[in-house]
């Protein structure tokens, strides 16, 4: 596991979009995994304005999202396809057909679980997959737990997730208690790994992502036995490693 510190956000943000731009120049058709939420959003920035300056080209990049939440359709608001579309997708050359999510209002969960590994499977795997994590340890929306589900699959999100995305909903109420989500098989077998963390409360998390047993009580723990996994973290997230 490789550390890469930074002072602060924009910081944080800029080296994350370092490597996965080097990722896009030296393989044009790569694979991306990608995340949501307010962790990668300055990354995806960076990456915006390297795309308008010419330094990057997303035409031949195909995208396989970490998660969605369960009875949210695409162009909800506070969906990760509205997400994508607001934050990378809108402002980028990627071709939509090459961008892949989870079906928040499937018919059958089941089937869009098996489909969802079928086609990743058929990409031949991810390239970089992009993390964040959750103040519980979470990585996609896999929580922490007695045993981890290896592929993709619906889960009850714990109460102190639904606390920490309760700020993007009207109310507490709104936030949804299920989600989509890549199995940890699917993310451990990703080629590289950049998770970014920023933040005093994500603080504990980082620390025992990096130095605590490895267990599915933190399942960002499994990351440390990844071959090729960076982590990028600001001072605060960094704060309790010191």
């Amino acid at each position: 596991m490789k550390i890469i510190k930074a002072s602060n956000y924009d910081e944080m943000s800029k080296k994350a979009a370092q490597v996965i731009a080097a990722q896009i120049t030296l393989k044009g058709d790569s694979v991306l995994g990608l995340a949501t939420g307010s962790s990668p959003e300055g990354t995806y920035k960076y990456l915006i304005d390297w795309y308008n300056q010419g330094d990057l080209d997303f035409s031949g990049i195909t995208s396989v999202n970490l998660d969605e939440y369960v009875g949210l359709t695409a162009d909800h608001d506070q969906s990760y396809a509205y997400f994508m579309r607001k934050h990378l997708f809108d402002h980028v050359n990627i071709d939509l057909a090459n961008t892949n999510i989870p079906c928040g209002i499937a018919e059958d969960p089941a089937a869009e679980c098996s489909n969802y590994d079928a086609k990743i499977k058929s990409l031949g795997g991810v390239d970089l997959q992009l993390l964040g994590i959750g103040p519980n340890g979470h990585i996609g929306f896999n929580e922490p737990g007695d045993e981890l589900v290896a592929g993709t699959h619906v889960t009850d999100l714990k109460e102190s997730t639904i606390d920490a995305n309760q700020r993007f909903f009207a109310s507490r109420d709104d936030v949804p208690r299920q989600a989509f989500t890549m199995g940890i098989r699917d993310i451990l077998q990703a080629k590289r790994i950049v998770l970014v963390a920023s933040g005093k409360n994500k603080a504990d998390a980082v620390k025992k992502m990096v130095f605590g047993p490895i267990t599915t009580a933190v399942p960002a723990s499994l990351l440390q036995v990844h071959p090729d996994c960076t982590v990028v973290v600001d001072a605060d997230a960094w704060s309790l490693c010191e």
